[in-house]
């Protein structure tokens, strides 16, 4: 598995080209905007696209999926059913940020906790990670032992939960019960700011580091 991340819009969402070695095909990993950056990205390398994965449905990550969907008629793959009222929001959420005019988009699956999803050979596992958004899913590559979490999760930090349905109770245990039991090398791709691995924030972030709960059943 390769990656090419490929910050976009005015809150430098770390939207990403992921693809596999031996078919060179790939996915846009949370198409937020700027795709002549990412297209870019995906020339540069030679790469045939094939589906379009979102981790949730907030502006800055998926507000170019429709345009890229119907550019290269691509299926979308996630986030899960409970994220279809941000994506009804979608031509809302760019007015109310100064955003370019973005559509709606009808995923053509969605998914669930356990789903497989492909990129060529390369296969991610899917975890349902409520609590910035309640239809947020990471996408966990088992053998190179990397993540991509959206805003699940960020090096010292975690997701905002003040937009609408947000859950910081939620967050947490989707964070310590999901994801931190894929173990502590498993380095993680936010949809923000640089990686980082499960261990180091397992020792270290403030929100969710063991010691916050270590004295708790």
């Amino acid at each position: 598995m390769k990656i090419e991340v490929v910050p976009v819009t005015a809150f430098q969402q770390n939207c990403s080209v992921v693809w596999c070695e031996d078919t060179r095909r790939a996915a846009v990993v949370d198409p937020g905007g700027d795709l002549d950056r990412v297209l870019a990205a995906v020339e540069r390398h030679g790469l045939t696209l094939e589906k379009i994965l979102i981790t949730h449905a907030h502006l800055d990550h998926a507000g170019a999926t429709a345009e890229l969907a119907r550019r290269y008629s691509l299926p979308i793959e996630g986030p899960q059913t409970d994220d279809q009222f941000w994506i009804d929001q979608m031509p809302a959420q760019a007015e109310m940020f100064g955003f370019p005019p973005s559509e709606r988009f009808a995923p053509d699956r969605w998914l669930v906790q356990g789903d497989r999803v492909t990129v060529g050979e390369v296969e991610f596992e899917v975890l349902h990670c409520p609590g910035h958004t309640p239809g947020h899913v990471v996408f966990f590559q088992r053998i190179s032992r990397f993540a991509i979490v959206g805003d699940v999760i960020f090096a010292g930090s975690i997701g905002r939960t003040d937009f609408p349905r947000g859950n910081h109770d939620q967050l947490l245990r989707s964070i310590r019960e999901n994801l931190f039991p894929l173990g502590d090398d498993v380095t993680f791709l936010p949809g923000h700011g640089p990686t980082s691995t499960f261990g180091a924030e397992r020792r270290s972030n403030p929100f969710v580091a063991d010691r916050l709960f270590s004295d708790r059943v």
